[in-house]
């Protein structure tokens, strides 16, 4: 009787820790409304790196239920442009400000000093403009697309959760350059340490879970696409400074969910 009230303490204990860290990683990652006794400390957080695609999941249904009222009042098109609206104010369009100040830095600088400095710089220049327009129009076309071949709901589902994994998957092998610029103040910097093998599984399966909802072939052909992707970013941003930000992780996972997206496309 003793041994089962403990073992359910200990139980409830871990449960209620993993909850602290899934709520620290939604904080993190999201706009969404938190509870204000959430436990925080750079070791927890670095932990709850781990339930960054269950982050997407929850992001991609809010998103599928919105879509699933609106869209029978509104139409398509309405319906997705609120969509994306809504999902930058969920996520405070962490990931976009990523994509903008990783092209504005990559394609506007001259140094690796130079770079990192103008990807701290807080203002927009021309080809993060360029490239966060552009992002926002394809990602536009492809959910409409999508949406016109019953595929949108299937690919919210998958795209949130896989291109989040794929993106935070490059800390386990890629040096964290943020902390050693001087003046730099990032809040991506809690996050620089690797992941443990059994946390990586725990990104990996979460993050791919989705795609059972997909034709095998096309799930194939989806994980050897965003794996490509994956060492082809890993290439491009360590060509440019030497390891990675925030900002590139923002990156990823932007062009990452739209390669999903395209990929579900060619296959439907």
């Amino acid at each position: 009787m003793h041994k089962s009230l403990y073992e359910s303490a200990i139980m409830k204990t871990w449960l209620n820790y993993q909850l602290n860290l899934f709520l620290l990683a939604l904080s993190f990652f999201s706009r969404l409304p938190m509870a204000k006794n959430i436990q925080y400390s750079p070791s927890k957080m670095r932990r709850a790196t781990r339930y960054f695609p269950l982050v997407g999941w929850l992001l991609a249904v809010i998103l599928v239920a919105v879509y699933v009222v609106i869209q029978p009042l509104v139409g398509s098109s309405p319906a997705l442009c609120l969509l994306i609206i809504l999902s930058l104010l969920m996520t405070g369009a962490l990931h976009e400000d990523g994509i903008a100040d990783t092209f504005d830095s990559f394609f506007g600088g001259y140094t690796q000093q130079h770079k990192l400095t103008i990807m701290k710089d807080s203002r927009i220049g021309t080809y993060g403009t360029c490239a966060l327009v552009m992002a926002l129009l394809s990602k536009f076309m492809l959910l409409s697309t999508l949406a016109n071949q019953g595929m949108l709901v299937i690919s919210l589902l998958v795209a949130y959760p896989l291109s989040r994994a794929m993106a935070i998957s490059l800390v386990q092998d890629m040096y964290y350059i943020s902390n050693h610029v001087p003046g730099s103040d990032s809040k991506s910097e809690t996050l620089a340490k690797p992941f443990s093998p059994k946390n990586l599984n725990f990104v990996v399966i979460t993050g791919a879970a989705a795609c059972i909802l997909l034709p095998f072939l096309t799930t194939i052909y989806l994980l050897v696409g965003c794996l490509i992707l994956r060492y082809w970013l890993r290439f491009w941003i360590n060509k440019h400074i030497s390891g990675y930000t925030g900002d590139c992780l923002g990156t990823a996972q932007q062009l990452q969910e739209l390669l999903i997206y395209l990929i579900i496309l060619s296959n439907i």
